[in-house]
């Protein structure tokens, strides 16, 4: 039920187009985006058998801008960027899930990046972004919650209830959750994901979340969580496989003080072998954690 209505809110907002094309992009953008490279095809598939002749308009983002970072521009990075801005366009909870390496935190700091500028330059429908980055497993429960001073019995937020507390600016703000998911702290989170958006602390009392605050988990999986909180949340699945390697090579090749050859550069990136035949040791070692 909460992922048919998230379907059926998040196609309202896609009422420019015909009735099928509505619900084919809607359920486009919210399935594809979880789905591994493998699945993607049995996905299209099924999509396929379902609107046989309903064709999914193409919505023109614009281009990513990631060279500034020193980043490499590739065609998974774009793809992620857009599939979580319209996930969290369509949920106020995200998750990003995917091994170390796969590109989770340059995904949402991107498009953090890209919505800050659209901003800038006076675009009335995107806000200021402000995120809060914390890992929910460095601090004991009562520290990320709040909990009552045993000696004087007064109450002490915690650092969760503190941000929702200061969250009443009109900014846009993105509290990440950087750490693994388990059940001593995630529960607790239900009744936040849910369309009520209300933080109930063991004191009684009820903070309930602003519009303009979202929630942000950055996690390697989800074996610890209940479906109870794997479907009140949005999912963007980051596949280390269909990232590879060269795009971290590339990017120490273009950092990297070291002067590196042309040669060296060109052989590495073609055959994903080390040539150290062709360069030396100082040059080529630096390379190998990254292939």
């Amino acid at each position: 039920l909460r992922a048919l209505t998230s379907l059926l809110r998040y196609a309202g907002k896609k009422r420019p187009c015909l009735c099928l094309q509505i619900l084919l992009m809607a359920m486009k953008d919210m399935n594809i985006a979880k789905l591994t490279s493998a699945d993607v095809s049995l996905f299209n598939g099924i999509i396929q058998d379902l609107f046989p002749a309903v064709e999914t308009p193409i919505i023109d983002y614009g281009q990513v801008k990631l060279c500034q970072s020193g980043l490499q521009v590739t065609p998974f990075t774009t793809t992620k960027v857009i599939q979580l801005y319209e996930t969290k366009n369509s949920r106020h909870s995200s998750m990003l899930v995917g091994k170390t390496g796969s590109g989770k935190s340059v995904t949402w700091r991107t498009l953090k990046n890209a919505l800050t500028a659209l901003h800038h330059k006076g675009m009335p429908e995107f806000q200021l972004v402000q995120e809060y980055p914390l890992n929910p497993k460095a601090m004991s429960l009562g520290e990320l919650y709040g909990e009552n001073n045993l000696s004087t019995n007064e109450w002490c937020d915690g650092v969760l209830s503190s941000l929702m507390r200061s969250a009443c600016k009109p900014d846009e703000k993105w509290i990440v959750f950087d750490g693994p998911v388990d059940t001593l702290w995630i529960e607790s989170m239900n009744s936040v994901m849910d369309d009520n958006k209300v933080l109930t602390l063991i004191n009684g009392e009820r903070i309930s979340m602003p519009e303009q605050v979202s929630l942000l988990f950055e996690v390697e999986n989800l074996a610890m969580a209940s479906p109870a909180t794997v479907s009140r949340c949005g999912m963007v699945y980051n596949d280390y496989a269909d990232l590879g390697w060269k795009p971290f090579v590339q990017s120490c090749l273009h950092l990297s003080s070291h002067k590196i050859s042309h040669r060296c550069t060109k052989q590495i990136l073609r055959s994903g072998k080390y040539p150290s035949e062709h360069c030396p040791y100082c040059q080529w070692h630096i390379l190998i954690p990254y292939c």
